[in-house]
């Protein structure tokens, strides 16, 4: 797994353990799941949504994409 660094105000910083201390969670929990909320996902995730895009609509590979990459794009444009 890479690291990496990244500068935060001592508020945010504080805001954000005080988040994962209160809800359970990780910093990094919080940061993947907040990457993934705005539509920042890894490939193998993207593969598994559209494997179960694909099987749930009974669509072609060339169709589950095509309709992946349009919602991925609206939910985008949305934020």
């Amino acid at each position: 797994m890479a690291r990496l660094t990244i500068t935060l105000s001592d508020e945010r910083r504080a805001a954000l353990k005080e988040t994962a201390a209160s809800s359970g969670k990780t910093i990094t929990q919080l940061i993947d799941e907040s990457l993934e909320a705005y539509g920042i996902k890894t490939r193998a995730r993207a593969d598994q949504l559209l494997a179960q895009a694909r099987q749930r609509a009974g669509l072609n590979e060339d169709r589950a994409l095509a309709l992946a990459v349009e919602e991925t794009t609206n939910t985008r444009r949305e934020k």
